[in-house]
Protein backbone atom coordinates (compact mmCIF):
# COMPACT_ATOMS: atom_id res chain seq x y z
CA UNK A 1 0.00 0.00 0.00
CA UNK A 2 1.06 3.98 -0.58
CA UNK A 3 0.96 6.05 2.19
CA UNK A 4 0.52 9.84 1.25
CA UNK A 5 0.64 12.33 3.81
CA UNK A 6 0.00 15.89 2.42
CA UNK A 7 1.82 18.79 4.14
CA UNK A 8 -0.14 21.34 4.94
CA UNK A 9 -0.48 25.15 6.99
CA UNK A 10 -3.49 27.19 7.66
CA UNK A 11 -5.08 25.16 5.10
CA UNK A 12 -2.52 26.01 2.32
CA UNK A 13 -1.16 22.19 0.81
CA UNK A 14 1.96 22.53 0.05
CA UNK A 15 3.65 19.24 -0.07
CA UNK A 16 3.20 15.82 0.88
CA UNK A 17 4.99 12.45 0.96
CA UNK A 18 4.53 9.65 -0.68
CA UNK A 19 5.69 5.92 1.23
CA UNK A 20 5.33 2.03 0.13
CA UNK A 21 4.90 0.22 -3.03
CA UNK A 22 1.03 0.33 -3.80
CA UNK A 23 1.28 -3.79 -4.55
CA UNK A 24 -1.27 -3.64 -7.10
CA UNK A 25 1.15 -5.21 -10.01
CA UNK A 26 4.42 -6.48 -10.51
CA UNK A 27 7.26 -4.09 -9.55
CA UNK A 28 7.29 -2.00 -13.13
CA UNK A 29 4.44 -3.19 -14.20
CA UNK A 30 2.24 -1.39 -11.12
CA UNK A 31 -0.01 0.71 -12.83
CA UNK A 32 -0.90 2.90 -9.42
CA UNK A 33 2.78 3.59 -9.06
CA UNK A 34 3.19 4.52 -12.63
CA UNK A 35 0.45 6.87 -11.68
CA UNK A 36 2.08 8.38 -8.50
CA UNK A 37 5.23 8.44 -10.35
CA UNK A 38 3.59 10.81 -13.13
CA UNK A 39 2.03 12.79 -11.26
CA UNK A 40 4.70 13.68 -8.55
CA UNK A 41 6.89 14.64 -11.15
CA UNK A 42 4.19 17.04 -13.02
CA UNK A 43 4.17 18.93 -9.80
CA UNK A 44 7.61 18.93 -9.56
CA UNK A 45 8.34 20.03 -12.94
CA UNK A 46 5.49 23.05 -13.26
CA UNK A 47 6.28 24.35 -10.02
CA UNK A 48 9.85 24.78 -11.04
CA UNK A 49 9.71 25.62 -14.13
CA UNK A 50 6.52 26.73 -15.04
CA UNK A 51 6.56 29.09 -11.72
CA UNK A 52 10.58 29.39 -11.31
CA UNK A 53 9.46 28.18 -7.52
CA UNK A 54 12.09 26.19 -5.72
CA UNK A 55 11.07 22.93 -4.71
CA UNK A 56 12.61 21.17 -2.30
CA UNK A 57 11.94 17.10 -3.15
CA UNK A 58 13.95 13.97 -1.89
CA UNK A 59 13.25 10.65 -3.92
CA UNK A 60 14.15 7.06 -2.71
CA UNK A 61 12.93 5.01 -5.26
CA UNK A 62 14.88 1.82 -4.06
CA UNK A 63 12.25 2.44 -0.53
CA UNK A 64 9.36 3.82 -2.39
CA UNK A 65 9.66 7.13 -0.84
CA UNK A 66 9.11 10.61 -2.10
CA UNK A 67 8.86 13.66 0.11
CA UNK A 68 8.28 17.26 -1.87
CA UNK A 69 7.86 20.35 -0.30
CA UNK A 70 7.35 24.03 -2.15
CA UNK A 71 7.22 26.84 0.54
CA UNK A 72 5.89 28.82 -2.11
CA UNK A 73 2.51 27.62 -1.74
CA UNK A 74 2.38 29.70 1.43
CA UNK A 75 1.92 33.35 1.69
CA UNK A 76 4.80 34.34 3.46
CA UNK A 77 7.22 32.59 1.15
CA UNK A 78 5.75 33.19 -2.28
CA UNK A 79 7.86 36.03 -4.35
CA UNK A 80 3.95 36.94 -5.15
CA UNK A 81 0.27 36.15 -4.55
CA UNK A 82 0.04 34.91 -8.35
CA UNK A 83 2.52 32.06 -7.61
CA UNK A 84 1.58 31.37 -4.16
CA UNK A 85 -1.63 30.39 -5.49
CA UNK A 86 -0.23 29.10 -8.82
CA UNK A 87 1.68 26.41 -6.65
CA UNK A 88 -0.90 25.61 -3.92
CA UNK A 89 -3.17 25.21 -6.81
CA UNK A 90 -1.08 22.47 -8.30
CA UNK A 91 -0.72 20.91 -4.40
CA UNK A 92 -4.80 20.98 -3.61
CA UNK A 93 -5.87 19.33 -7.27
CA UNK A 94 -2.96 16.46 -6.38
CA UNK A 95 -5.15 15.74 -3.36
CA UNK A 96 -8.21 15.53 -5.17
CA UNK A 97 -6.68 14.04 -7.65
CA UNK A 98 -5.47 11.02 -5.28
CA UNK A 99 -8.67 11.26 -3.60
CA UNK A 100 -10.30 10.67 -6.85
CA UNK A 101 -8.12 7.32 -7.06
CA UNK A 102 -8.78 5.92 -3.89
CA UNK A 103 -12.43 5.43 -4.39
CA UNK A 104 -11.59 3.10 -6.83
CA UNK A 105 -8.49 2.15 -5.33
CA UNK A 106 -8.59 2.40 -1.79
CA UNK A 107 -6.66 -1.39 -1.34
CA UNK A 108 -4.16 0.12 -2.55
CA UNK A 109 -4.05 3.89 -1.16
CA UNK A 110 -3.95 5.27 2.04
CA UNK A 111 -4.30 9.33 2.28
CA UNK A 112 -4.04 11.82 4.99
CA UNK A 113 -2.81 15.15 6.13
CA UNK A 114 -1.08 17.05 8.82
CA UNK A 115 -1.02 20.44 9.94
CA UNK A 116 2.26 21.56 10.43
Amino acid sequence: MTKITFFKRDGVYYGFRESGHAGYGESGNDIICSALSAMTMLIINTAELAYSAKVDYIIDEEKADITVRCMAALPDFAPDQQTQHAVAGLFKGYYYQINDLLEEYYDYIEVDEVEE
